[in-house]
């Protein structure tokens, strides 16, 4: 087996950088407003990386993202990854997650009942889903909090990206009614 390769390359969304080796990709950073920026980050996990043209498998992904990017249907359930040095748990996350289709949502409640691990474990599948080593390809930015609210998101823009991207699949999150109806006075 080789070591890693990645390439960074832009989206309408800004730039996204993915690193592979021979299993499979390894990690994919969402975008940033730069080459640089997008680079730094990857390379914070893959310090020993090395930049590399992209394979045909690794190309395909790439058009896959830049077309979601600009707010096409793409599913990428299918796509080859690596997750070794992943616990056992987390890549039955990962894999549930993976399930979730473009345009829906479910939560991280749900994911821990659906895994039989109970409602408890509802944190560590937010664990789970900060320390995603494929943010978009795992898609945890469909995975919300308790009662639908859009809950953290690791990537560049938190929250705000993890909305955008929410919002590229058609899923509108609302405000939550106001406790306490106004007096018309």
């Amino acid at each position: 087996m080789t070591g890693h390769r990645y390439t960074i390359f832009e989206t309408e969304g800004g730039f996204c950088g993915i690193a592979w080796n021979d299993a499979g990709i390894t990690r994919f950073q969402l975008p940033t407003d730069s080459e640089r920026a997008t680079e730094g980050l990857l390379l914070r996990r893959l310090v020993q990386a090395q930049k590399s043209p992209p394979p045909s498998e690794i190309s395909n992904t790439i058009a896959l993202v830049k077309r979601y990017f600009s707010g096409e249907r793409i599913d990428f359930s299918d796509i080859r990854l690596d997750l070794a040095g992943q616990d056992e748990v987390f890549r039955n996350i990962y894999a549930a997650a993976r399930r979730i289709g473009w345009g829906h949502t479910t939560t991280y409640g749900t994911i821990a009942r659906e895994l039989g691990l109970g409602p408890e474990a509802a944190r560590e599948v937010g664990q789970a889903m900060a320390k995603n080593p494929v943010a978009l390809i795992i898609p945890c930015h469909r995975v919300l909090a308790a009662g639908g609210k859009i809950g953290g998101f690791s990537a560049p823009g938190g929250s705000n990206s993890k909305q955008r991207m929410l919002e590229l699949e058609g899923v509108r999150l609302t405000p939550p009614e106001p406790a306490q109806q106004s007096l018309g006075f």
